[in-house]
């Protein structure tokens, strides 16, 4: 079996267990592991700097040693100012005609036979209401005007479903690798209920066109989200990619019952820091796969593709794939 048919194989959750390792070893050796598209240039990885403008009217900053590109919004700058008026303060970017030869070029230069081909798409439904307002206010209105965030929502799905529509359309992948954070490290945002009532439909509907069309789904969140992982299975998702071990990952185990490819389980917190040891790094990774592995369906990979400290990365890769052949060739004896 070559490398994407033994990630394929951990996919479907198949026993006795073929391969234990890196998560993203059946991808593309490249940052992210993603094949960067234009439309995600153009909607967020163009911008840099202390308080960028983004085509939303939005204010985000993106600096050496950021995680990613974060939204700076406070009361002065925000988009939406009353979120009953949303139509009147949220236009819709149009996506311009964008040359897509550098993201086509990088894909007739992978073997589709053995490694997996999967471009992002950032900016969630909750991520973007938040990227618009300030958090709270996001967090104060799901509660206090839900009609309205039911409304934005629906009209952010309508816009991604034509973000998909072209990167499937031009890119022909195999995963999807899409972002929204529901939770801290240590709980959601929001009720599983308030999740149901006003993201879950939106979802059904953008994540229902993605599988229709024959690609493969993998949820971004690197956050706690125990509660509502038989909501992942309804929607289709086929990994939840960054699974923290802040959740309860053995029971969501269980509750999902192998549908759902959790990867993650490495505590980044831990690890991801300039004063890191090796021997640290190494039982961490030792320690999630020890805990996680005989569950099934769960593959080791760091919580946010990479590292801020770039040594670690490498290690946690190595120790993934070394200590997780040491584990499933004693599960074969």
């Amino acid at each position: 079996m070559n490398l994407k048919e033994i990630f394929m194989s951990a996919l479907r959750n198949e026993k006795p267990i073929k391969w234990m390792g890196y998560g993203f070893e059946a991808f593309p050796k490249i940052k992210f592991h993603c094949v960067m598209d234009p439309i995600s240039i153009w909607d967020i990885l163009q911008f840099t700097g202390e308080a960028a403008i983004d085509n939303w009217g939005g204010t985000i900053r993106f600096l050496p040693g950021d995680p990613g590109w974060i939204p700076i919004v406070n009361e002065q700058n925000k988009v939406i100012k009353d979120i009953t008026k949303w139509r009147d303060y949220v236009k819709f970017p149009k996506i311009p005609d964008l040359d897509w030869s550098d993201a086509k070029k990088t894909i007739e230069g992978i073997d589709r036979e053995t490694t997996m081909v999967m471009v992002p798409s950032f900016r969630g439904l909750f991520e973007r209401a938040h990227c618009l307002m300030p958090f709270e206010e996001a967090l104060m209105s799901l509660y206090e005007e839900p009609e309205s965030m039911y409304e934005f929502f629906g009209a952010y799905a309508d816009w991604k479903l034509k973000v998909f529509e072209q990167l499937i359309d031009t890119l022909h992948p195999d995963i999807l690798h899409t972002h929204d954070d529901w939770g801290s490290k240590t709980a959601l945002f929001f009720s599983p209920a308030k999740f149901r009532e006003l993201l879950k439909p939106h979802y059904a509907r953008i994540y229902g066109y993605v599988k229709k069309r024959g690609v493969l789904i993998q949820h971004h969140a690197d956050c706690y989200c125990t509660g509502i992982e038989k909501d992942m299975v309804d929607l289709g998702i086929d990994m939840w990619q960054g699974v923290l071990p802040s959740n309860d990952i053995v029971r969501i185990q269980k509750n999902t019952q192998g549908k759902v490819l959790l990867m993650g389980g490495i505590d980044q917190g831990v690890i991801d820091r300039a004063d890191a040891t090796e021997d640290e790094i190494r039982g961490e990774v030792r320690r999630a796969i020890d805990t996680y592995a005989p569950g099934g369906a769960f593959l080791p990979c760091i919580g946010s593709l990479e590292c801020i400290n770039e040594f670690v990365t490498p290690i946690v890769i190595d120790e993934c794939n070394r200590y997780g052949a040491e584990w499933l060739k004693k599960q074969q004896r």
